[in-house]
């Protein structure tokens, strides 16, 4: 076959285009730090890498559920401690005025501080926390407990579940029935009546001491289910620590070979264009001149 000036020419112009391509490659994983741009660069590296971000995403997810398991946990937690605070000063309350000595005055006032920390005990019962009353089941647009102490009928009391991890659920919320339930808002209400009338309420300390010990239990139980979201969110951290790496080895580039790679490909240009000047031969202009 009779090679020609042509054909010289065309192959080192192809060779050329082939050597700038390569080194585009190369300075574009070391401007990004990737492996490959597009899924044609490496169909299996990018397959992997679809499996691979679709597992870090999902362990991203679970944090921003954990994060509000948390959110739900540490404010029913707070509620309850203010509740058990008002239940425990109301007893106080009542062992002072179950004295014989406490005049008709004295027990008035103190029927209208326990009448306070009824109401107050009403506000806790319908604590909001980004917009949801978090002690009304999965009805968190409503209020549980109306303002006069009524609690709303029925009281919703189902389970919220979040997924905090594949294929487990925590439970987020309380039984409010056992803490916010009518019966002690009306032991409340009767108390302040009967201080206000004159009364006998010795019978009130056993309920108070039930209501406490229902909201010590509630809050006892939620303290043990916050352990466990403490334990999973570690867990949660560590799928994330891997995942991030798994992906990482997949598709970022090794910068120290690509940068010799780089050089290295450089240099071969350089060659191929001093190849190239020794194939064009002088035409017969040049002669002229």
């Amino acid at each position: 076959m009779r090679v020609t000036q042509s054909m010289l020419t065309g192959n080192m112009l192809r060779n050329l285009s082939q050597s700038y391509e390569r080194m585009g490659k190369y300075q574009e994983q070391l401007s990004t730090g990737k492996r490959i741009t597009k899924p044609s660069d490496d169909p299996v590296v990018a397959m992997k890498g679809m499996e691979y971000r679709t597992d870090l995403t999902e362990v991203e997810q679970f944090k921003r559920n954990l994060s509000e398991v948390y959110s739900w946990m540490e404010n029913s937690d707070a509620a309850l401690d203010e509740a058990g605070q008002a239940l425990h000063r109301i007893r106080e309350l009542t062992v002072q005025a179950s004295n014989d000595t406490y005049e008709e005055g004295q027990r008035s006032a103190i029927a209208d501080e326990i009448n306070q920390l009824r109401d107050h005990m009403i506000s806790i019962a319908n604590t909001k926390v980004a917009g949801k009353y978090i002690f009304n089941g999965t009805n968190t647009t409503n209020p549980p407990v109306a303002t006069d102490g009524t609690v709303l009928t029925p009281l919703n009391n189902n389970t919220i579940n979040i997924e905090v991890t594949k294929g487990i659920k925590l439970k987020t919320n309380i039984d409010q029935a056992n803490v916010f339930s009518q019966t002690m808002f009306d032991d409340l209400k009767n108390l302040v009546s009967d201080l206000k009338s004159g009364g006998d309420i010795n019978g009130y300390l056993d309920k108070i001491d039930t209501h406490m010990d229902k909201t010590v239990a509630e809050r006892a139980e939620l303290g043990a289910r916050y352990n466990r979201v403490e334990m999973v969110q570690d867990r949660v951290a560590e799928q994330e620590v891997i995942a991030n790496r798994i992906l990482s080895d997949n598709e970022d580039a090794d910068m120290e070979r690509v940068i010799v790679d780089l050089k290295t490909q450089e240099s071969i240009h350089r060659a191929a264009l001093a190849a190239g000047s020794r194939i064009i031969q002088p035409t017969l202009m040049d002669f002229l001149r």
